[in-house]
């Protein structure tokens, strides 16, 4: 009991430091197109909801099944955790090493029954299961005397004991009754805890796009958990960053030098990135799969090659047409012409892109099992190296 209450102290903990917002990137002056929502979040999407559990707990030598522990949970509902209406959705996978639940049934009804939950690879079970036994006590499933949730990952292996299986379903229930509007907390967060983008810390990130009045004025929101990439292809705004910081690589502490000794722990090539995109533009599920995969464009746009081991998994919905999978009858329902998707397009691929950065950015320097530390991209130098090339917004 008493390292249970340990670990709650150091969740609580965690998550007051995590309140404290870091700067993003318009913040830092990264030149980005589009117009972004009011808060710059998928949660611009009227009615989207997101929460988090962040599990921290224990340092040193990785002991399998005690830690230390640098994982978590992120839930995203399309409709709010008080809805049970399914919205229209698609998916598609980029490249294809990594897991989303659910979506054979996605794909095959052209809805999205619930929420989309994301944490690590080896807790994908524990979850999926939870999000059920979570309706079933909540008397949702009224409608359904079955449930097919949609829970994806990526893998957090180099900095938690992944193989601890440290996730419970009353984490995964703890996420999923967190979720809330507003703005998104970003960066070691959720299911984000332990992960690495571009060999720099990575985990959550959103942001978002408002199309003008004469496209629709529809809004598209994204959510990443990022945890993909070699530092060497990674552009922002088109910036070689990757070939101008080229140190601050993960490491086993002490480090030395230039703190570049990669440990086999978190090899360059292995990682993910998980992408929820979501509008209020009324499109169909056979659209929603053309939004899904700009998502990947996005990820092109800072240098993302979907490497061999990279699961790269995107999901997309809309919460236009409530009650449309509801009705007995003929269901009416609205999509704008494909002649008017270009907008939506470029949102997406500007919100991911945006969402990646913001990923980075929120993320702290984290030290986790054995030592590995894995550094958060430095603003300053950042700031320094788009200098360089003259794309710092003043």
């Amino acid at each position: 009991m008493k390292v249970r209450t340990s670990l709650l102290a150091l969740i609580v903990t965690a998550a007051a430091a995590h309140g404290q917002r870091r700067e993003r990137a318009r913040d830092v002056g990264i030149p980005l197109e589009g117009t972004p929502g009011p808060l710059d979040a998928i949660t611009d999407v009227a009615g989207v909801e997101v929460g988090h559990r962040t599990l921290l707990s224990g340092s040193g030598r990785l002991v399998v099944g005690k830690g230390p522990v640098r994982t978590g949970v992120t839930a995203i509902f399309p409709r709010g955790r008080d809805s049970a209406d399914p919205v229209f959705a698609a998916w598609f996978t980029m490249n294809g090493n990594g897991e989303m639940t659910g979506t054979t049934w996605v794909e095959e009804s052209g809805f999205l029954w619930g929420p989309v939950a994301i944490t690590n690879t080896h807790s994908v079970g524990v979850v999926r299961d939870a999000v059920i036994e979570w309706y079933v006590r909540k008397e949702r499933l009224h409608h359904d005397e079955w449930s097919l949730p949609v829970v994806a990952e990526t893998w957090d292996g180099g900095l938690n004991d992944i193989n601890g299986f440290h996730v419970t379903k009353q984490d995964a229930w703890a996420a999923l009754d967190s979720a809330r509007g507003g703005p998104v907390v970003e960066g070691n967060v959720g299911g984000g805890t332990g992960m690495v983008c571009n060999q720099f810390k990575g985990g959550i990130g959103t942001a978002s796009r408002r199309l003008e009045t004469r496209d629709g004025g529809y809004t598209v929101g994204v959510l990443v958990q990022c945890n993909y990439g070699r530092r060497r292809p990674l552009r922002i705004a088109g910036v070689p960053v990757g070939q101008e910081i080229t140190d601050l690589t993960p490491c086993r502490e002490p480090c030395r030098g230039s703190r570049s000794g990669l440990p086999v722990a978190i090899p360059p090539d292995f990682g993910s990135i998980i992408i929820v995109v979501a509008t209020d533009a009324p499109l169909l599920s056979h659209q929603l799969k053309r939004l899904a995969k700009r998502a990947a464009l996005g990820v092109g746009r800072m240098g993302g090659l979907a490497g061999n081991s990279s699961g790269d998994i995107f999901i997309a919905f809309s919460t236009a047409n409530p009650r449309a999978s509801r009705d007995s009858g003929l269901a009416q329902v609205a999509m704008i012409s494909n002649d008017q998707i270009t907008p939506l397009f470029e949102a997406t691929v500007q919100a991911t892109e945006e969402a990646i950065i913001n990923a980075m950015l929120a993320a702290q320097t984290m030290t986790g099992a054995d030592d590995v530390t894995v550094y958060a991209l430095p603003h300053d130098r950042l700031r320094e190296t788009l200098r360089k090339y003259n794309r710092l917004n003043p």
